[in-house]
């Protein structure tokens, strides 16, 4: 279970390098969806960016807020 901790924690970092931090400039303490593949969803709250998410493009995304490390995975 811990390795699969482990695994989360190291994408959903990864994905907010590439993804997440570029969005910081404009965004900051704003929400964001990051799915694997690289397509986002901002918002202003985890709610709103859960829903816009789900409309647009459906589940297994991680939701960030950007310029903080708290992140929840959306299955």
């Amino acid at each position: 279970m811990a390795t699969d901790q482990a695994a989360l924690t190291e994408q959903a970092t990864g994905l907010y390098d590439r993804y997440g931090k570029p969005l910081e400039r404009e965004h900051l303490g704003e929400h964001v969806a990051i799915f694997p593949d690289g397509r986002t969803v901002l918002g202003t709250s985890p709610h709103e960016v859960l829903d816009k998410a789900a409309d647009t493009i459906g589940p297994g995304s991680f939701v960030v807020k950007l310029g903080e490390q708290a992140v929840w995975r959306w299955r």
